[in-house]
């Protein structure tokens, strides 16, 4: 059993102030709730179960950015199109914030034009 340890440093209005805080979040947390249905996830070539699909639900996932570091949440509704519409890899979670995102999908996409006009110019040979 875990011990209580008061923080010294605040006040019991304080604490109360924060324990409200935190079971406001909690239930904020409870009504973004989404279901899963199991039968529209794609193939899990793995021995384990996502925690989602054992929940029974999606919850949103706070998240920092890779690349820029910022606060993002990834909410229940989006993971519930990228697990069940697009099929994405159950494993998967999101690292970056949509605008690195699309900084990163350009980058890539600029790396495979340079790499194709290379092919095309060596064959061309």
């Amino acid at each position: 059993m875990k011990s209580k340890v008061k923080d010294k440093s605040k006040s019991n209005r304080q604490r109360s102030i924060d324990a409200a805080a935190h079971r406001a979040a909690l239930e904020a947390a409870a009504q973004r709730r989404v279901r899963v249905n199991p039968a529209l996830l794609g193939p899990n070539h793995s021995y384990g179960t996502p925690d989602f699909v054992v929940r029974g639900h999606y919850l949103d996932f706070p998240f920092a950015c890779k690349d820029c570091g910022k606060q993002e949440v990834w909410s229940a509704h989006q993971q519930k199109w990228w697990y069940q519409s697009a099929r994405g890899d159950l494993w998967t979670v999101a690292v970056r914030c949509r605008p690195c995102r699309r900084r990163e999908q350009a980058r890539v996409a600029q790396a495979r034009a340079v790499q194709q006009s290379g092919s095309r110019a060596k064959n061309a040979k």
